[in-house]
This record gives structure tokens, C-alpha cells and sequence, in this order.
């Protein structure tokens, strides 16, 4: 009977537009953080039932508000007096988590981290309004360097099957018949003489690298398939004022962009492997005087194989993809002719290559060093290309607040670019020991990249020197707040080690605040060493411990520890990345640890790089505007969007999705938000304080909750004087600092987590709902400031 009451008084409400207009509808739309959770823990009840959704992405509700309506029934959702209570909002939940961590194979998406952390230095350029050629030249500075990546990585591969495995191992005897597995490649193999030939030890080689492209071109269409899919709300664009670009319609609709990319990154990995697989042959027949035939094929090869790379770049070069409309097209015809064109030259290159040389020999090491240096002074010349450009933008527009005064955007493609390299050094460093029982391999992995292990050592060195400096000032920052803890809680009796608890607490929630400077030390030290390791490559044609047997006994003796100590850690780098995965395919709780990592780094969408882990927004911010809007149209009822940490972005996202009339109707509730404190100071061109002002002005309020012992969330700095700032006092962490009547066991320290529990959450979420006026959508009034 209440239920079938509660039914009945939805529909009596029905005004002349067919929606209901009751002013008590209210919603509370609760969007949850990093690392994901239960909606029966976000309503705080054990009952729920799914609204609409499936098992990937979905909104709950708790089932004694669901007004008699079966799961995904909308029809009277929102409309009755069942979701209209007198203790307050219909509150449901949207649980996102499974979009980065619900299955156990992306785990494996580790081994994607260079490119997850190049795609994010795209987004971190600074705000510079009016500066268009700029700003593109920044964006391909940025999909060149995410370009070399790729063909690094796929260098790795073919470095280790090529060059280690068919060229050094099957070509000495005694190292192929150590491994059984190698034995119908070596020369004294008479019985499978065929596959002796080093040519076509070089093709049978090739399927390896080849194998790794069509996985990466096969997970990218994958995930390009199930997120780049999600088509936000259609809607007419804004007029460009200085707000984010977040609040254009095409932002989250990278389809177009990201099938270009993939295919141009798929051309270039397949002609990576062609030019490994024909240098050598073609260096043979050069030399030899050989046939004509074979001669002149090398030279069209060569030909072919540049003029199809040119054209991967030159796709590169043109983003492909407006961000004011939504753009459905897709160039079908681009995307499948220049993988498969690549494709048709690596099979022509193997056939090339296994035609039969008699007396060719596969003797010293495959041209590595002049490949994998020319890759790394490409990548460190366009990462000071970027800098400059960086630093162009950010002095016409200065903001003291942002990171590295503009420059995080190089210093994350620098970092990027040196993950790849530890990454394909480790590689090749672990395969080359492995294979090397018995040192029969005439030279082993390339020196440049023995060069790069080397200079991980003082890299450690530096680390180092900064944790130390920044343990120190932590430590008297913890001395400093104990006295203004003390003074926050007159006339109670002290308690000497809570105190210590919260003021620490307080000290490394601060550390958030002092990584820019950190970080642009390492980057510095970076790209020094990375340039040291580079030119002692190229200037010596030795290993570092080589090189110095002409100098000092001290030189000597460091340049061998750091050799020894960096190829050792550069293995032991790669096989941590390997044994993580591994651990976070088979273990629920690294596997989460894993979903966190993407949480933050694949919340923006995949600009820069097509291989990059998928980006959950274009499915998380379509959802949340899908239901506000609908929502809102339907009911003409109140909603306060409710976002905690990465929630209060994926919110704000979608506030801006909407349109002007559907944002003014919507509140905005953040805690523990690193809206301004993390997103604000690295991606400043999207939400810095320009963005975030407007945004505040286009919804029809906003709040803000933060601790000072929170190391992710922090104020939004916000203030315009026609009512209540954006941002609350800092809230009391622990809520008691002794036992009192109200909390008559000790209150635990919460920094980032159960905002909720503070009394001050309610109470403002009842201010902003106050604020709401659903008939005048558009109006504020002053109120108290709380």
C-alpha cells in the first residue's frame, strides 16, 4: 500500500511540459574516487538495486527508494513520492571502478606505462587563450615523441630476436646448442640447412616483433571499440569564452583521432621490423657485389620503406579531430591502407632478405648503437623543442600556481621517454645474460644501451639526496604543526603522541604541494645523464668500463661498479614491471593497486598515443550527463552532484557536458578534490583557475570540502563575493581531538577518506539544495558561508 501510494503521487504532479515539477524532488548523484567501491558501502546500504547501467559502469539506488520500479524501468523514476522522503535526497550511486580495474588481464597494461605517461604530457601544456599555432605545434610536438615510443619499443623486440637471439646466439655454435630450442638454427645444423642462412634466421626472427605490433594494434582497436564508442550528448557548441576545453562537445569523442593514430603507429612498428630485417642484407649486397637484381631491390626497398614512413608521420602530423563538434567520421580508407601498405613491404623485406647469399656470415652485432641512438637524440631534441614551447606559452600567460611554471608537459615526456628506455635496456640486458651462459656472443646487447644502465646508478644517487631533502623539511614542518595543533584545541589535556599523529599527518599531506620542485630536479638529472650516456656511446664505441681502462684506477673502478650495478638494475626494473603484472593478474588486491594507477593516468583520452591504456572518461562523463540530463528534463527536480577525489573531476567533466540551461539546475558537492591542487597546477589549460571560475559561474552552486591532512584533495580557490565561497574551512581531522560525550572512543585520523562522516557534509548539502530553485533555474542568492 506505500508503495503503491508513493507510486500514485509521482503522477498527480504532472504539469502541461508532461514532467513533474514537485519542489521536493531532490537528487544526490554520489560519483566515488580512486580505487573503486561498493555501492551498498557509498548508500550505506546492504539492499541496492541498479538503476540503469550494466556490469562495466552503472548507477545505483538503494531499494526501498526505487518507488516500486524494477531495474532499469525509468519510466517513473525520480517522479514519486517514494523518491521524495523527508529525510532528505534520493541519493544514487555511480560505480565506475570496473572501467580501469575489473579484469584481470589489464594488468598487463603495466607494460604500456611509457605510453599512458606521454599521452598525459599532451594534456599538461599550459593555458595560453589566442595562441592556437602554438598550441598545436606543443600537440605534435607531443604525438612525434609518443611516435618514437612506439618504434623504441618495437626496436627493443626486434634487438632481442634479431640481433641477440638469430644473429649472435643461432650464428656461434656453441651458444645455439646450449639451448636446445635454437639447435636447427646453427651453422653445424646440416640437417635443416635451409634455415641457416642468416637471412632467414633474420625472417623467422621478424614474426616476433611482428607479433608484439599486431597485439598492440589488436588491443588498441579493441578498447578503441568498447570506450572511444560512447557518443557524448549532442548538443550545439558554446561560444569560446575562457573557460576548459572539457566543455566543448566533440572533447570526449576521440574516435577519429585515435583510429589515425593507431594506424600510423601500426605502419611504423611494421616498418621498424622491415628496416631491422633489411639493413643487414642490404649492407651484404652492397658489399659483395652481388646480383644486380638483389642490389637494386635494396635500393627500391629502401626507397619504399621511407616514403611509407614519411607518409606515418605526416599522418601524425595532422590531428585529425575538432573537439567543437561531435565528429563521427572515420577514415576507413587511411586506416586500413597504411598498416596493410606497411604490412605488404615487411613481407616484401623477408623475402628479400632469405634469398640465398652463399658465403654470408653472421659475424659481430646488427647496427643496434646507430639505431637506438638516433632514437634517443630524436626524443631528447623534441623533448627541448617541447620545453621551449612550453615556456612560450606559460610567460604570456603566468600563473605562479602552476607546476614547474609550465613546464610539466616536457618533463612528463622526458620521464615517459626514460621508462622506454629502461624498459627495452632491461629487455635486452636480461635476454643477453640469459643467453650468454657459456659468453659465446661476440658483443651482447648494443652499448649505448649498457651506456644508459650506467647512468642509473647516480640517478639513484640524486633520488636520493631529494628523499633526504624532503624527509627533512617534513620533519620540521611536523615540529611546526604540533604547536598549531596544540592551539586548535585550548583547554584540553594534551596528549603529546596524538598530537605527534596528526601533526605528522598534516606534514605529509603537504608533500603533495612541494613534488614540482622535486620532480624538475630528477628531470634535469635525466636528461644530463641521458645526454652524458649518448655522447660517451658515441664518442668511445665502448662500454663504460671499457672505455675508462685508459684513465685514473679510481675512474676505472667507478665506471665498472656503475656498469655492473646498472645493468643490474636496469634488469632488475624490467623484471619488477613483468613480476607486478604477473602478481596483479593472479592477486585481487595488487590488481587493485593496479586500477588505482589508471584511475589517475587514463582519465584523459588517448590524443597522443594509440596504444596508450583506454581512456575510462569516454564512458564514465557520457553516463553521468546522460543521467543528469535526462533527469533533470524529466523531473524539473533538484540534483547536487556529489564527487570524492577522481569522482569530484569525472563531475566536474560532466557538469560541463551539459548544456548552459541544464547546468545552471545542477549543485556541485567536491570533497577530497584534487580539482585544483593536482589538476589545476598540471593540466592548467583545463582546469585552471580561468576553467574552474567558469564553472563555477555555469552551475548554479558549488561547494567544496578539504583536510589539511589530506595529501590528494585541497581548496579550489575560488571566490566572486555574490555568496558563499567555493570552498569550506578546512574541516576538523580528527573530528575530536579527546573523548567527548559525542565521540566517547577515540576519533581516527581520516585525511582523505569517509567525508561523508563529518556532520559538515550534510549540512552543506542541505545548503546547496536550498540554493536550487527549480523553477528559476538560473539564479543565486547569498546564503551563509558556513
Amino acid at each position: 500500500m506505500e508503495r503503491a501510494q508513493r507510486h500514485g503521487t509521482g503522477r498527480q504532479t504532472e504539469g502541461r511540459a508532461g514532467r513533474c515539477t514537485a519542489p521536493e524532488t531532490e537528487l544526490e548523484l554520489l560519483v566515488h574516487g580512486v580505487g573503486g567501491t561498493t555501492p551498498e558501502k557509498m548508500l550505506g546500504d546492504p539492499r541496492t538495486v541498479r538503476v540503469t547501467g550494466d556490469d562495466t559502469a552503472a548507477v545505483f539506488r538503494s531499494a526501498d527508494r526505487t518507488g516500486g520500479t524494477a531495474p532499469g524501468d525509468t519510466a517513473t523514476e525520480g517522479t514519486g513520492g517514494g523518491n521524495a522522503r523527508s529525510d532528505g535526497p534520493v541519493r544514487e550511486a555511480y560505480v565506475w571502478c570496473n572501467l580501469t580495474s575489473g579484469d584481470g588481464t589489464r594488468a598487463l597494461w603495466l607494460l604500456l606505462l611509457p605510453f599512458m605517461v606521454v599521452n598525459l604530457a599532451h594534456w599538461m601544456r599550459p593555458a595560453a587563450p589566442g595562441r592556437g599555432r602554438t598550441v598545436r605545434l606543443y600537440g605534435l610536438l607531443v604525438r612525434l615523441t609518443a611516435l618514437t615510443l612506439t618504434v623504441l619499443l618495437v626496436a627493443a623486440a626486434c634487438e632481442v630476436a634479431l640481433d641477440l637471439v638469430a644473429w649472435q646466439c643461432a650464428g656461434v655454435a656453441a651458444c645455439a646448442h646450449r639451448h636446445s630450442w635454437l639447435g636447427f638454427l646453427a651453422p653445424a645444423a646440416s640437417g635443416h640447412a635451409w634455415w641457416t642462412r642468416p637471412g632467414r634466421r633474420l625472417a623467422l626472427a621478424a614474426l616476433v616483433p611482428t607479433a608484439l605490433t599486431a597485439l598492440l594494434w589488436y588491443l588498441s582497436h579493441r578498447t578503441w571499440r568498447a570506450y572511444e564508442s560512447h557518443r557524448p550528448m549532442a548538443r550545439d557548441p558554446e561560444p569560446e569564452t575562457d573557460g576548459s576545453a572539457l566543455a566543448r562537445p566533440g572533447f570526449w569523442y576521440g574516435r577519429r583521432l585515435v583510429a589515425r593514430l593507431r594506424a600510423a603507429h601500426t605502419a611504423a612498428a611494421l616498418l621498424t621490423v622491415a628496416a631491422a630485417v633489411a639493413t643487414p642484407a642490404a649492407r651484404f649486397d652492397h658489399r659483395s657485389g652481388g646480383p644486380a637484381a638483389l642490389d637494386a631491390l635494396s635500393w627500391f626497398l629502401a626507397a619504399a620503406l621511407l616514403g611509407w614512413a614519411a607518409a606515418a608521420v605526416g599522418v601524425v602530423c595532422r590531428r585529425g579531430r575538432s573537439e567543437n563538434r561531435l565528429d563521427r567520421t572515420v577514415d576507413r580508407r587511411l586506416v586500413r591502407r597504411l598498416p596493410l601498405g606497411a604490412l605488404g613491404l615487411l613481407l616484401l623485406t623477408l623475402v628479400y632478405a632469405a634469398w640465398s647469399r652463399p658465403g654470408w656470415r653472421s659475424a659481430g652485432p646488427l647496427p643496434g648503437d646507430a639505431a637506438f641512438g638516433a632514437l634517443m637524440a630524436a626524443q631528447g631534441l623534441l623533448v627541448v623543442a617541447l620545453a621551449v614551447v612550453a615556456h612560450d606559452l606559460y610567460r604570456r600567460h603566468p600563473d605562479r600556481r602552476t607546476a614547474m611554471r609550465g613546464l610539466g608537459g616536457p618533463a612528463v615526456a622526458l620521464l615517459a621517454c626514460a621508462l622506454g628506455g629502461v624498459m627495452s635496456g632491461g629487455l635486452a640486458q636480461r635476454v643477453a645474460d640469459w643467453l650468454d651462459g657459456t659468453r659465446a656472443l661476440p658483443a651482447g646487447p648494443p652499448v649505448l644501451l649498457t651506456w644508459q644502465a650506467s647512468a642509473i646508478p647516480p640517478l639513484l644517487l640524486v633520488m636520493l639526496a631529494l628523499a633526504a631533502g624532503l624527509a627533512r623539511s617534513t620533519a620540521r614542518l611536523a615540529r611546526a604543526e604540533r604547536a598549531r595543533v596544540r592551539h586548535e584545541h585550548p583547554g584540553e589535556a594534551e596528549d603529546p603522541a596524538r598530537t605527534r599523529r596528526i601533526a605528522h599527518a598534516r606534514a605529509m599531506a603537504a608533500l603533495t604541494d612541494r613534488a614540482p620542485p622535486a620532480v624538475a630536479v630528477l628531470c634535469a638529472a635525466t636528461l644530463l645523464l641521458g645526454a652524458a650516456a649518448l655522447a660517451g656511446s658515441l664518442a668511445t664505441g665502448e662500454a663504460p668500463a671499457g672505455a675508462a681502462r685508459r684513465t685514473y684506477d679510481a675512474v676505472q673502478v667507478v665506471a665498472a661498479t656503475s656498469q655492473a650495478l646498472g645493468s643490474w638494475l636496469v634488469g632488475l626494473g624490467f623484471l619488477l614491471f613483468v613480476t607486478w603484472g604477473r602478481r596483479a593478474y593472479r592477486d585481487a588486491s595488487a590488481r587493485r593497486t593496479v586500477g588505482i594507477l589508471w584511475d589517475v593516468g587514463t582519465f584523459w583520452p588517448r590524443a597522443a598515443h594509440p596504444f596508450a591504456p583506454p581512456c575510462y572518461a569516454e564512458r564514465a562523463v557520457p553516463d553521468l550527463t546522460w543521467r543528469m540530463a535526462t533527469w533533470t528534463r524529466r523531473t524539473g527536480g533538484r540534483l547536487v552532484l556529489s564527487g570524492h577525489s577522481q569522482g569530484s573531476v569525472l563531475a566536474a567533466a560532466a557538469a560541463w557536458q551539459l548544456s548552459p540551461s541544464e547546468r545552471a539546475r545542477v549543485a556541485l558537492l567536491t570533497y577530497g578534490s584534487p580539482l585544483e591542487r593536482l589538476y589545476g597546477r598540471w593540466f592548467p589549460a583545463h582546469f585552471g583557475p580561468p576553467a574552474l571560475a567558469a564553472l563555477h559561474r555555469d552551475v548554479a552552486c558549488w561547494r567544496n570540502l578539504h583536510r589539511l591532512t589530506d595529501p590528494i584533495g585541497g581548496p579550489v580557490r575560488l571566490r566572486d563575493g555574490r555568496g558563499p565561497d567555493v570552498d569550506h574551512g578546512p574541516l576538523a581531522d580528527p573530528l575530536a581531538y579527546g573523548r567527548t560525550p559525542e565521540h566517547p572512543l577515540p576519533t581516527p585520523i581520516l585525511g582523505h577518506s569517509d567525508y561523508q562522516a563529518d556532520p559538515a557534509f550534510a549540512v552543506e548539502r542541505s545548503r546547496l539544495l536550498s540554493r536550487l530553485r527549480p523553477d528559476l533555474p538560473g539564479q543565486r542568492h547569498d546564503g551563509p558561508a558556513g
